[in-house]
């Protein structure tokens, strides 16, 4: 994991400059910022990440974030999935690569005791999360802040 991390910052760079122009110059402080991430969330059992590797190179990789639920009366306490930065480099894509991730990932949410998995899919994304089972849910509500 620890050779992976120059890769899986980058990726998350590429991923946002895809949608929208970013400034080169604001990479060094996002690398730092995405460096204290892994380091605060390595040891967590909080954070999982999945990637792809062909021919020695990232080429995808998926992020889930596991949430606690608060114990209730007559059910078992058992998390619940928040699936985030899904990404593929677009060389890769269509090639099931990132299905084949989102496959595993479920089977280990199975076989873990996950209940479930949220995704805030972007306009472009929701026929792949279809095509992995996923559903549109009209419970969730947001308030930002920011």
């Amino acid at each position: 994991m620890e050779r992976d991390i120059p890769h899986l910052i980058k990726m998350r760079f590429d991923f946002t400059a895809e949608s929208k122009e970013i400034d080169a110059s604001l990479y060094e402080a996002f690398y730092q910022e995405c460096l204290a991430f892994f380091e605060e969330t390595k040891d967590t059992k909080r954070w999982y990440i999945w990637v792809a590797e062909l021919e020695g190179e990232l080429v995808s990789h998926i992020y889930v974030e596991l949430i606690d639920t608060v114990p209730r009366p007559g059910r078992k306490k058992s998390p619940w999935g928040y699936v985030t930065n899904v990404y593929t480099v677009p060389e890769y894509r269509s090639q099931g690569i990132g299905g084949k991730i989102m496959d595993e990932i479920k089977q280990w949410a199975k076989e873990n005791g996950v209940t479930f998995f949220i995704v805030w899919p972007s306009e472009a994304s929701v026929d792949f999360y279809r095509r992995h089972g996923f559903e549109k849910a009209e419970e969730a509500m947001e308030l930002h802040f920011m």
